[in-house]
């Protein structure tokens, strides 16, 4: 390929980062959650004081009638809310399926950060030369590797031959500062009014760019969320994890979508408009999920957040279970965080109806919906053994697997997916999810005790797709 040189410059990159504004009063706050939660269960204990002597069930007939009333209503909840999901992204791939293509072709600089990625950088780097579009630069941003990654990146440095003509790579050397910084060094050095962040390891499917950007022909958009793949398939794990990015995310992002308030841009695929970033004070490095953090902010200013089934990513998963656990425990103790960092918005809703919406559907989905799962399971194997409900406990996982395999097949169909990857639903909720969800309240546990945790980071192996 073609090179030209092109000057190396030093630059300074200001930090924007924005700082939490300091809550009201904690002793009030204290006061107001031990008032409420007071009577609340003196309200409970009147319940129970003046229900209880009506009854003519005995204890252990109550606890049966209980156990199946519960029983139902676990059910009853994870219909509404899978149901939910699948009538908004079936409303929603509906528009997006019959809606006109507007022809917008804004300039777009594609940052990548990287911190030791070394073996798969150059792919990474091949695959964005190979976008169907012509209108765009890519910024690598070397956050203080200490393998090669340097050297890699200082090789593609210049005008490289892209499919509709010379595109510019530039490289951004800085210290190790992690990937907020880095996205922030990359994002200010950028003089385009579109900014495509992505991971150093991912590679980005050709219509990505042409597919994302025309949304922002909308000026009420402000970042447009991708979809993520699975890269290294045909490994147990791997297998799992690509059946959950179909089913578990994507459907919830184009559920989402529908309002138009995507709550998680994805690392490895997300599209800002620049102005959206510089108005909520850039990337924030003060919790574990950037991206989570970053997207609520953009949403509490007003802007909203649609996602792009055809900008594709696709990253590698882990392929063990040690390492998915870890991975899924930052992730869960990274949104926790971001909750906390907004909680605002929880209490207030007229601040922004939709951010509180999005914070409680987030609070929901990694703190109550873990623990109603694992609470659940255990209360309904045990109380299967000691009373003679093996049966019931039988049909319960039927009804489950039955109902995961039904939104796979069309999780599957929707996104023209692998067909293979669906009998894993067999498996997907009573194995996979109970063992995500474990690892979720047990980081949950540990982020209300405020107990130290390292990023970490997954060790790649530079498969091809």
């Amino acid at each position: 390929m073609a090179q030209n040189k092109i000057r190396s410059t030093r630059i300074t990159v200001k930090n924007t980062e924005a700082t939490e504004v300091a809550g009201e009063n904690r002793l009030r706050q204290i006061l107001r959650r031990m008032i409420s939660s007071g009577v609340s269960s003196l309200a409970l204990i009147l319940v129970i004081v003046f229900t209880m002597p009506m009854t003519v069930l005995s204890y252990s007939a109550l606890f049966e009638y209980s156990t199946m009333i519960s029983l139902l209503l676990f059910l009853l909840i994870l219909l509404i809310r899978y149901f939910g999901l699948l009538g908004m992204a079936y409303l929603w791939l509906n528009n997006y399926t019959f809606s006109k293509r507007p022809d917008f072709q804004p300039f777009v600089s594609v940052i990548v950060p990287v911190y030791n990625e070394g073996i798969l950088l150059k792919d990474a780097i091949m695959s964005l030369l190979e976008l169907e579009y012509s209108n765009y630069e890519i910024i690598i941003v070397n956050d203080g590797s200490s393998d090669n990654t340097y050297d890699v990146a200082k090789t593609l440095v210049g005008f490289q031959q892209g499919l509709y003509g010379k595109v510019k790579v530039s490289l951004i050397s800085k210290p190790n500062g992690g990937k907020a910084r880095a996205l922030n060094a990359g994002i200010s050095y950028s003089k385009s009014e579109i900014v495509l962040c992505m991971d150093g390891d991912s590679q980005l499917s050709p219509e990505t760019i042409r597919n994302a950007a025309r949304h922002f022909i909308d000026p009420r958009i402000g970042a447009v969320a991708g979809n993520v793949k699975v890269l290294n398939r045909k490994r147990f794990y791997a297998d799992l994890q690509a059946l959950e990015y179909i089913e578990g995310l994507n459907m919830a992002r184009a559920a989402q979508s529908f309002l138009k308030l995507v709550n998680i841009i994805p690392g490895p695929i997300g599209l800002f408009r620049k102005k959206a970033i510089e108005e909520v004070g850039y990337y924030s490095s003060d919790t574990f999920a950037e991206d989570a953090d970053l997207t609520l902010k953009i949403l509490s200013k007003g802007w909203k957040v649609y996602y792009e089934p055809t900008a594709i990513a696709w990253t590698e998963a882990p392929v063990k279970l040690q390492q998915l656990l870890k991975q899924r425990y930052r992730w869960t103790r990274g949104i926790l965080q971001a909750i906390r960092k907004h909680k605002n918005l929880l209490y207030n809703p007229t601040i922004n109806f939709g951010d509180t919406f999005i914070l409680w559907t987030m609070f929901y989905e990694a703190l109550i919906w873990p623990t109603m799962n694992i609470v659940a399971n255990f209360f309904f194997i045990v109380v299967s053994i000691f009373y003679g409900y093996t049966s019931l406990i039988f049909f319960w996982w039927v009804f489950l697997a039955l109902l995961d395999t039904v939104t796979a097949l069309y999780c599957v169909a929707v996104e023209d997916e692998e067909l293979r990857l669906v009998p894993y639903s067999l498996v997907y909720r009573m194995f996979f999810v109970f063992a995500i969800d474990i690892c979720k309240m047990m980081s949950t546990i540990e982020e209300f005790l405020g107990l130290d945790m390292n990023w970490g980071k997954l060790e790649r192996i530079g498969t091809g797709k």
